[in-house]
């Protein structure tokens, strides 16, 4: 029995070493694959001589013979990553705060962003309540009595059962091992409270003030092995000034981290975030 395929949507990220007539090689492609283009944006960066492609398609698609034809085509060393448009699968893991999960809790109800968040894990009780009133699991795993691998596996274990596309560090403030890191490359995104490279680790709003700052932020970036030093996806900042203490600054701070951290996701989950070294390229 033939089954007829069905039309779908679907982003083509591309990263090669830069040369004439890419663009025009790589849309003639989808031409003979009969695939309509519904948007494409690129860029080049002299420096480091790559070239980055978004293009958004819909058609019938046969995936492994694209993705061939393009590799026949395109410079040797390139990347290519096809994703099927959908609705992602987030985890959200959470200690004691409630700003940055309460926005991504409201935004994802509501349709504003467009992610199932499947479960919030916490290492502390106090969100279960603001969870559980949107109908969602909460975890409660402690880090009590556990070393930092013991605890990260059990988090891993609970993670895995919900087949996450990303996990959100919504205010989680423990620091994760390159163990943990490596087992979800390039899917865990963090917000810190600053505006990164400044002050990295603990209490960045006590570092800003005793610096007396003149503006605070808020940096979203993928996790890597090097505390707060991911490739950044998303910043933002508000003016302070003198009159502010350490905890007016955080008070302050709030807003700007869970839009940052919202913002910042809505562009990962549209695959618009290219991932080159330790930088972002946003098409």
């Amino acid at each position: 029995m033939h089954v007829k395929k069905k039309r779908e949507t679907k982003v083509l990220q591309t990263i090669c070493p830069d040369s004439k007539g890419l663009i025009a090689k790589i849309t003639h492609i989808c031409y003979e694959h009969k695939l309509n283009i519904v948007q494409n944006s690129e860029f080049v960066d002299h420096l480091t001589g790559r070239f980055f492609m978004r293009t958004e398609l819909e058609g019938i698609f046969d995936n492994v013979a694209l993705l061939a034809d393009l590799e026949k085509t395109l410079p040797i060393g390139m990347l290519q990553k096809l994703h099927t448009v959908r609705r992602q699968r987030i985890m959200v893991l959470v200690t004691k705060e409630a700003h940055c999960l309460g926005d991504l809790l409201i935004k994802t109800a509501y349709g504003d962003l467009d992610a199932e968040i499947v479960a919030v894990i916490s290492n502390h009780n106090e969100l279960g309540n603001l969870t559980e009133r949107f109908d969602l699991p909460y975890h409660f795993i402690s880090h009590e009595a556990l070393n930092r691998e013991q605890h990260e596996q059990q988090l891993i274990t609970q993670i895995d059962h919900y087949h996450p596309d990303y996990i959100v560090l919504a205010k989680y403030m423990r620091v994760l091992t390159p163990t943990f890191v490596t087992h979800y490359p390039h899917r865990i995104i963090n917000i810190h409270h600053s505006f990164l490279p400044a002050f990295i680790g603990a209490r960045p709003y006590h570092q800003a003030y005793e610096r007396g700052v003149k503006i605070i932020g808020a940096t979203a970036h993928y996790v890597n092995h090097c505390l707060d030093e991911g490739p950044i996806i998303m910043q933002d900042v508000i003016n302070v000034d003198h009159s502010y203490t350490a905890e007016n600054m955080m008070l302050a701070g709030r807003d700007v981290e869970k839009n940052v951290l919202s913002r910042a996701l809505s562009l990962v989950l549209a695959q618009r975030v290219f991932v080159y070294g330790n930088r972002t390229i946003i098409l």
